[in-house]
């Protein structure tokens, strides 16, 4: 019995996003904890799902996920991606769709590192005249 897996993986800040797509009812699974019991926040549920929603596959393929690095935001993020590259796999006609949502690209964004000299990456000691 070889059920059918897609795999992506998704990078976002210092989070790396292991993504399996199983055709099932929906279910998001997110280090063995449900998608609602993971992610606090509603916004970070919608970055998740987005993905499918472009690609009308919500109710088609349970995501499976492993998550681990960065906050949640970057973790958020990272899923997203992997769930856009595991779609790729699943079929490939889905690429003009995702790809126009900008889902497909890597988020080259990542924290400055802090200078000698200042107390962060831009952040200077407080000036004063004497």
């Amino acid at each position: 019995m070889a059920t059918e897996r897609f795999y992506g993986t998704g990078r976002r800040k210092k989070s790396i996003a292991r993504v399996y797509l199983i055709p099932g009812t929906g279910k998001i699974t997110v280090n063995k904890r449900d998608i609602d019991e993971y992610f606090g926040l509603e916004t970070l549920k919608l970055i998740v799902r987005q993905p499918l929603v472009a690609t009308e596959t919500v109710d088609k393929f349970d995501v499976l996920v492993n998550v681990r690095g960065g906050g949640t935001t970057g973790q958020a993020g990272a899923i997203r991606h992997g769930i856009a590259r595991a779609l790729l796999q699943a079929d490939s006609e889905y690429r003009p769709t995702l790809k126009s949502a900008g889902y497909l690209t890597r988020d080259p964004r990542m924290k400055e590192r802090k200078k000698y000299g200042l107390k962060a990456a831009r952040r200077a000691p407080q000036f004063s005249k004497r």
